[in-house]
């Protein structure tokens, strides 16, 4: 029995790709949490789909014992968390768990817009942090140059930064020593009733609900009655254990532990990320504050191929959502096709993450809308509405004004490229708001609608900056503006899942682009395709896909030429009675691609 002083929980934060799975492995690997031949790489990436985009997407906790100099035996609780932009609420509520962080910076590319956030995040959770300097065994690396950017740039001490490689072990120990040395263990009274975090849940075909709780105060044994206070629901804790990184079970998890409740819940609503357990007879009266609601920023709708899938789309959403808390949906219906489920998420990964995870592990076929932004409408009448979809606006003789959601933006990339990031950001109707210098590089701040920056802008960052610069952003709220509806019309009928919204001022170049982007990706038909954008009854932008021609004279030898032009009339009429009645085939994925569209 280890005792409460000897517990340490702590999280591992970092940019994306600064070596946190690899440093997890090897202190794993140190503590001897699995053996030789259990070990892989990146352990603690559970899904087929981190381990093949080399990416963190879910939290993952391990409960680790370590003997220290000291001679005495320590428990670590450690997180591994994600660092893409997109998964940052993952990183606040596993840093609302712990006591202490290990922020990890590469050494050869030093800090970046992620380290930045997420140093933010830790000290607003009132974390204590360890820095720690990764990659060292590159030959690029430059420790002193790192060393001075985290202080000129987050403003924390580099002293006691600790030297590792996560790659080689190197360093693992002495940053092991320094989370038993400077981490301090976790506070709460044992003797008090039961007060617990759900930190986190997920779904099992075989146990039902695993829950993963943070013990405040008290203890959870096996066999106690303990109540969800958010939902109000009573459960008995069938089985209590942690994770070593293998489930464990156990008797009991006591005040500071970090471990997993079974209940046999099946029913998914029940368990909502933040709720407070408490023990069902006797338990406190007060939750814990929570964490911090997320906010969806990008919307999509997803409807099953097959009419019959629906009821299996609406179970897996649920169960996605269940330990994904950042992921909303609501049902919703399209006379063009059918039953969906309409999707709110943190940004375009988070959204391709879930379309994958829905295709792979539930083996369904689905159909995407065009990602769009919340967008708050002003009616005539005073009454202000939400619209989550470009084809749900009203008439705009019943609006009085729209507004729509902008972001502070945080790019840091080499100076060189400072004139090509203010034409992309202006060019984008970003306003410059700051501009401050870290050695050979630049911050620089922008606001900017978030419609402008949700396709291809990270992509365009990254290829003007040659793959140097990186991202971080933040909602600030809606700000008004001339902004219109865009309407695809394809051979005359209004294609409802590719309207958008455009800023006036540039509606006729964008809606000019994406009728030329559909004419590259609708294929070809036996009659011409005209691809028209429409902002009210007025025309502003047309392609046409000119049709397949089959040589229906190639049988024609010699004769007559009024034998020819027979053929060629007949097969012009077919054509023209295609156009009135045939139908335009268009593949799913055009409905992501047409508005990625090219500035160039």
């Amino acid at each position: 029995m280890i005792d409460q002083s000897k517990i340490r929980n702590f999280s591992i934060i970092a940019h994306i790709d600064h070596g946190k799975s690899t440093l997890s492995d090897r202190i794993i690997q140190h503590c001897g949490g699995l053996s030789e031949r259990e070990m892989e790489d990146r352990v603690l990436d559970s899904m087929d789909i981190e381990k093949e985009r080399g990416i963190t997407i879910k939290a993952q906790t391990v409960r680790l014992k370590y003997k220290a100099k000291d001679g005495e035996t320590y428990l670590l609780n450690l997180i591994d968390t994600p660092g893409h932009v997109d998964f940052s609420y993952e990183v606040s509520k596993s840093l609302e768990a712990c006591e202490g962080s290990i922020l990890l910076v590469d050494a050869s590319q030093g800090v970046q817009a992620q380290t930045l956030a997420n140093s933010y995040l830790s000290i607003e959770a009132d974390n204590k942090i360890i820095v720690s300097l990764n990659k060292i065994d590159l030959p690029q690396s430059d420790v002193e140059r790192v060393k001075l950017e985290i202080e000129d740039v987050i403003g924390i001490s580099t002293e006691d930064a600790i030297e590792v490689s996560g790659k080689t072990g190197m360093g693992v120990e002495k940053l092991l020593e320094s989370v038993i040395k400077d981490l301090p263990p976790p506070k709460g009274d044992i003797s008090s009733p039961l007060k617990a975090l759900l930190v986190d849940s997920w779904y099992d075909i075989f146990r039902g609900v695993i829950i993963l709780v943070r013990v405040i105060d008290g203890s959870i044994k096996k066999g106690d009655g303990i109540l969800f206070m958010e939902t109000n629901r009573i459960y008995t804790a069938d089985y209590v254990g942690y994770f070593s990184p293998k489930m464990v079970d156990g008797e009991e998890l006591k005040t500071g532990e970090i471990g997993y409740i079974i209940t046999g819940m099946k029913t998914v609503s029940d368990c909502m990320i933040g709720d407070t357990i408490t023990a069902s007879r006797g338990g406190v009266s007060i939750p814990l504050a929570g964490f911090k609601p997320s906010i969806a920023v990008v919307y999509s709708s997803f409807f099953p191929v097959d009419t019959d899938d629906y009821q299996t789309l609406k179970g897996a959403v649920e169960k996605l959502s269940l330990n994904d808390s950042s992921f909303k949906h609501s049902v919703e219906t399209s006379t063009a096709l059918g039953f969906g489920i309409r999707c709110g998420f943190l940004g375009l990964l988070h959204m391709s993450i879930i379309l994958e995870r829905l295709t792979r592990e539930f083996n369904l076929d689905l159909i995407n809308t065009v990602p769009s932004v919340n967008y708050e409408i002003e009616r005539t009448n005073g009454e202000i509405a939400e619209i989550q979809n470009p084809a749900d606006l009203p008439d705009p003789s019943h609006i009085k004004s729209i507004a729509e959601p902008w972001v502070r933006i945080t790019v840091m990339l080499p100076q060189q490229y400072i004139g090509s990031l203010m034409e992309l950001c202006i060019g984008r109707r970003g306003i410059h708001k700051d501009m401050r210098y870290t050695g050979e590089r630049a911050i620089l701040e922008f606001e900017i609608p978030l419609s402008e920056i949700i396709f291809d802008f990270y992509d365009k960052l990254k290829s003007l900056s040659q793959g140097y610069a990186s991202l971080d952003y933040e909602i600030i709220g809606y700000r008004k503006d001339d902004l219109i509806k865009i309407g695809i019309l394809i051979n005359g009928e209004i294609v409802e899942p590719l309207s958008f919204m455009s800023h006036r001022g540039i509606s006729e170049n964008r809606g000019r682009k994406i009728c030329e982007r559909l004419k590259e990706l609708i294929p070809r038909h036996q009659f011409q395709i005209a691809i028209q954008a429409a902002h009210g009854g007025k025309i502003i932008a047309r392609s046409t896909i000119s049709a397949m021609r089959k040589d229906v004279t190639a049988k024609c030898y010699g004769g007559d030429i009024s034998r020819k032009r027979k053929l060629l009339e007949k097969q012009k009429k077919g054509k023209k009675k295609m156009k009135q009645f045939g139908n335009v085939s268009i593949p799913q994925n055009v409905f992501i691609k047409a508005l990625q569209i090219s500035e160039d």
